[in-house]
């Protein structure tokens, strides 16, 4: 790929996950993400060629430049957006994949002073939040979520999300597709997809994604019995089922639903 399209191909990705982008010229001179990820594509080249002086002499310069330190060995594929970027510090052995996210202060460090990889590997469409530092020669799968100011330590699974000193699971990549179905079958039926979310402390909320995980197997196993029926010859029609008009419910829980989120805003942690 030449160097206008990936321009574009970068300038694009940064529109598309970040809403505060107005135009090309803005991002071009005014997210030292972007600028500093060019500048290490530069000092990264010449690292490959083994003119190591001139490429920490340019990543230097970045850092200076842009508050962000690419050491230049790091290898980092295409659509990686770092957003603000002041404070982000990525090591010699570190490795990133295609269209991660990584927010102001994270760090991408080291545990060990021994030669070979020492640096977190971060595979396809990671999201890194804002103060988090991945430390070690481990990898973050693909997908995989870590809360700002978390500390990982450990290796984390595709598709999971971690947080907390030291990191854990807080969300795995089964309970976010759970969580996905549930809210398609909300809205099928008429529900508010706040009411289903897995971390609401509201009964009648769980009560109701209970439900919505018993229809859910309900609907597939008549599916199945219906395929099954017409490969013997059956004139059973397979059809998709009607959705439910319950306008009067739907208002209802709405309100419902309203009231629980406002008081949920309300609700301060540290009293």
């Amino acid at each position: 790929m030449g160097i206008r399209a990936r321009l574009k191909e970068d300038i694009a990705s940064i529109y598309h996950r970040d809403p505060a982008a107005n135009s090309a010229f803005e991002i071009l001179t005014n997210y030292p993400g972007m600028q500093a990820i060019w500048l290490h594509r530069i000092s990264h080249k010449l690292w490959c060629r083994n003119w190591r002086l001139s490429a920490r002499l340019l990543s230097t310069f970045s850092r200076w430049a842009t508050g962000v330190e690419i050491h230049p060995g790091a290898r980092i594929g295409r659509r990686f957006f770092i957003d603000h970027g002041m404070g982000v510090v990525i090591g010699e052995t570190a490795e990133i994949g295609d269209d991660v996210t990584l927010y102001h202060g994270v760090t991408l460090g080291g545990t060990s002073w021994n030669a070979g990889k020492r640096h977190p590997t971060l595979h396809n469409n990671v999201v890194v939040g804002a103060g988090a530092k991945i430390l070690g020669p481990l990898e973050i799968g693909e997908g995989a979520r870590v809360g700002s100011n978390s500390v990982v330590v450990k290796p984390v699974d595709p598709g999971n999300t971690v947080t907390g000193i030291p990191a854990r699971t807080v969300i795995s990549k089964a309970e976010r597709e759970k969580e996905h179905r549930r809210t398609h079958l909300a809205k099928k039926y008429g529900f508010d997809a706040y009411a289903v979310s897995p971390d609401n402390p509201d009964p009648v909320a769980s009560a109701i994604g209970s439900m919505l995980d018993h229809m859910h197997l309900i609907d597939a196993r008549m599916s199945e019995i219906c395929q099954a029926l017409k490969e013997q010859g059956s004139s059973v029609e397979i059809s998709q089922l009607p959705e439910l008009n319950v306008t009067a419910f739907v208002d209802a829980e709405q309100e419902a639903a309203d009231s629980r989120r406002k008081e949920h805003e309300r609700f301060d942690p540290g009293i």
